[in-house]
This record gives C-alpha cells, sequence and structure tokens, in this order.
C-alpha cells in the first residue's frame, strides 16, 4: 500500500498550507464534536477556482455553524492529495474522478462524500481549457500531435480530457508530448515557449488569456456533457469512524456549493485570497458550475476513457466510490 500510494503521488508533492485556519493536531473525530467544542478538520485542495466554495463557505461561517474549522493545505493535483487522506494527514480532500477512480480500482480506501466541481457544459465558455501562445500556428486539438502539452499531472483527469479533444479532432493522441507542469506555472511556461499548448483552468486560464493566448478546445466538454470534474472526499476508514463529522462536513459543504454558485461576485473576491490573481485578470474569469449533485453519467463517461487509456488496474466501482 505505501508503494502504491507514493506511485499515485509521483510527480506531484504537497507545498506550504494556506493561512485558512491552522492545525491543531486534534479535533477531527465525532468524539470531539460531540462534546460541543470546534473540530478542526484538515482538507487538502488545489489552488484553483474550483475550491472557492469552501473557503467561502468557511468565511461565511458555514461549517463554524456546524462546529467544524477547516486547515487548507494545497497540493498540485488530486494525485497528491489522495495519499494524503489516506494516511490520515488530511480528514477530507479534493481531487478529479480520475485520480479517486485510479485509487478505487487499485483498492486504496477512498470515499466521495460530496460533490466539488462541474464543466459548464459549453465550449468556448468553460473554465477549462487548451491554450497555446499568441501567433501560434496550431489551431485545433488535431495539430498537437508532436508537440509539448502541459498538464498539472500525467496520466489523469487533465491528459485524458486532451485526449479525447485531440481524437474528435481527427488526430492521434498518442503522438501528444504530456509534460507535468503546476496549474499556475503554465501561463509563463506558454508565454516563454516552454511547451506548446497548455490544458488550464481558472484562473490559469484568464492569464493566458491576458497575455494573449487563445483557446483551441475545452476538453471538459468534450469529455461529456456538464461533466462532474472533482469531488470531496475521505477515507473509508475515517468515515466509519467518524460519521458524525462527515455529515457536518457534507452539510456544510452542500450549503457552500449552493451559495458559490448564487453569489459569483463573492466567488471572484475569495478567489483573491488564496491565488496570486491580479484583479483585472479576476474579472475575466470563468466560473464553473456547482451542482448539488454528482453527474454520474458524466463520470461513467469518464471512466470508459479512463479505461481506454490504460489508467485503471481494474475496473472502478463507482457504487463503492459515489455518495
Amino acid at each position: 500500500m505505501r508503494r502504491l500510494l507514493a506511485a499515485l503521488a509521483a510527480g506531484t508533492f504537497l507545498v506550504a498550507a494556506s493561512a485558512c485556519g491552522s492545525s491543531d493536531g486534534g479535533g477531527a473525530s465525532d468524539k470531539n464534536a460531540s462534546s460541543g467544542g470546534t473540530t478542526t478538520v484538515k482538507v487538502g485542495i488545489i489552488p484553483i477556482v474550483d475550491v472557492a466554495p469552501v473557503y467561502l463557505g468557511q468565511q461565511k461561517g458555514f461549517y463554524a455553524k456546524r462546529g467544524l474549522k477547516l486547515s487548507m493545505t494545497t497540493a498540485q493535483g488530486g494525485a497528491a492529495i489522495v495519499p494524503g487522506v489516506v494516511s490520515g494527514q488530511f480528514q477530507f480532500g479534493f481531487s478529479n474522478m480520475t485520480s479517486l477512480m485510479i485509487a478505487q480500482s487499485n483498492n486504496v480506501p477512498v470515499k466521495a462524500i460530496a460533490n466539488g466541481v462541474a464543466s459548464t457544459g459549453v465550449a468556448g465558455k468553460d473554465f477549462g481549457a487548451i491554450t497555446v501562445k499568441k501567433g501560434s500556428a496550431i489551431k485545433s486539438a488535431k495539430d498537437l500531435e508532436g508537440k509539448k502539452v502541459a498538464v498539472n499531472t500525467l496520466k489523469n483527469i487533465n491528459e485524458t480530457a486532451v485526449r479525447e479533444s485531440v481524437r474528435k479532432a481527427g488526430g492521434d493522441p498518442s503522438e501528444v508530448k504530456f509534460v507535468e507542469l503546476a496549474f499556475d506555472q503554465m501561463p509563463a511556461a506558454l508565454d516563454s515557449g516552454q511547451i506548446d499548448a497548455a490544458m488550464v483552468v481558472e484562473p490559469a486560464l484568464a492569464t493566458v488569456k491576458s497575455q494573449g493566448g487563445t483557446e483551441i478546445a475545452s476538453s471538459l466538454v468534450d469529455v461529456a456533457q456538464n461533466l462532474t470534474v472533482a469531488m470531496y472526499f475521505t477515507s473509508t476508514q475515517y468515515a466509519q469512524k467518524n460519521p458524525g463529522v462527515v455529515k457536518k462536513f457534507q452539510e456544510a459543504t452542500a450549503e457552500s456549493l449552493a451559495y458559490a454558485d448564487a453569489h459569483p461576485d463573492e466567488v471572484r473576491q475569495i478567489v483573491t485570497t488564496y491565488t496570486k490573481i491580479p484583479a483585472a485578470v479576476l474579472e475575466k474569469v470563468t466560473l464553473p458550475k456547482w451542482p448539488a449533485e454528482a453527474n454520474r453519467a458524466s463520470i461513467e463517461a469518464l471512466e470508459k476513457l479512463g479505461a481506454q487509456d490504460g489508467l485503471f488496474k481494474t475496473e472502478p466501482d463507482l457504487d463503492k466510490l459515489l455518495p
């Protein structure tokens, strides 16, 4: 198991904890919660617009009124967060669906507990896209054959999405050269010519556009209509031992998702507290959707593509993985 978790995190790494809450080492169990005190739970997240609802929910007191305090730690991608949750470093985590399915197919004990983020479902108006620099000769996903394309983690959801865009454009995805790069490093790498294209999500997408870059494909839309991109999860062990804390996290997160979906201006403002995006660029950020429930049909479509790409050791059991 230790080797497997290390493999899941290969190419990714955890970075410094944010200032949003502090870890007190304890207080993450039902016992603490039932005593009437505040339970601090550690949450592994990615510093992208997707997770704005939990920051907003913390600010609005949605977690506090249920006796929870979130201590956030950022990582490059969901593949790095999975082992952190399973090992007990975090009580909860945010991860794309492919990382969760890869883990589940390898018998890593993870359980999705709350919806995370969804594509807008509108090509050209989504929060994620394949981008190229200003003046690039690359005009479509088919042109990515033989080119260097950045994704935040290899063999994961964004690589699968790029491959599907290339297929739909009539190209051969096996000819694409994928490289791993953190989202916030992609705009500069693209602008300097270190990479030919980048699969970015907000706020990096808005930054690329501010540099004159353009979109050539909405890859998350190409995967499935209204794709459930990511969810919040915990370990099966933690869920079994602390159902009360899990339920409170689920309820607070559901309230946070609904609030974020209804208050886009507040979402844009909260993003400035955990990313370094300039205000002028932030205004142009395309926000994702934060529906209450996951779209199972879209996850099944993603699963089929993952299987086609050889990502799963065995077929993921979505009945066990999903709420």
